[in-house]
């Protein structure tokens, strides 16, 4: 069963238990009053609408490069992912392999990731794993030129924004089927 089916069940019973527990109870008690969860603003909103798609949507203002990146990734990333992104273990390495590897594929950004914006999007939202969306957006920025920089995709001093950042071409940028076209 697919997640939005099952989703749209789990909805609808919870629908009907909701108007189950009104009908049982008792006229004006307390228990009739059902509480969900409280109403949230839309700063609040804004925490969670994180999404930067290859095609820049989504993408905030901000730049950085690999020399500013640096000494964020010094502070923030190395303790998982070591001085050369060689990671401390097989999932927090960032930094080599190959996709036409003999042996098993280790996938990286440099190797396996389609789109400079999906690192930039992860990175805004999961990194750093202790704190996840700790990083300012230009922090985010710089921190992603300079994983993109150790893998040798762009320069030390070239400046990535939302417009730069889409235009990249990653190496495995074609190692993907692109069905988002079949909703």
């Amino acid at each position: 069963m697919s997640m939005s089916k099952f989703a749209a069940r789990l909805y609808k019973k919870s629908l009907a238990l909701a108007a189950l527990a009104l009908w049982m109870a008792p006229a004006g008690s307390q228990e009739a009053r059902i509480q969900l969860g409280a109403h949230i603003t839309e700063d609040q909103l804004r925490g969670f609408d994180l999404i930067a798609a290859p095609d820049g949507s989504g993408m905030p203002p901000g730049a950085g490069t690999a020399r500013e990146g640096r000494e964020v990734y010094n502070r923030r990333c190395l303790a998982c992912h070591n001085l050369n992104g060689e990671g401390v273990s097989g999932n927090t390495v960032i930094v080599g392999g190959d996709m036409q590897s003999e042996e098993s594929p280790l996938r990286t950004v440099g190797s396996y990731w389609p789109h400079a914006s999906t690192l930039f999007d992860f990175i805004r939202r999961a990194m750093p794993a202790d704190a996840p969306k700790s990083l300012t957006d230009e922090e985010v920025y710089q921190v992603t030129a300079y994983v993109l920089f150790l893998n040798g995709i762009i320069g030390e001093d070239q400046s990535i924004n939302s417009e730069t950042l889409t235009a990249i071409v990653m190496p495995n940028g074609n190692g993907f089927v692109d069905l988002s076209h079949l909703h």
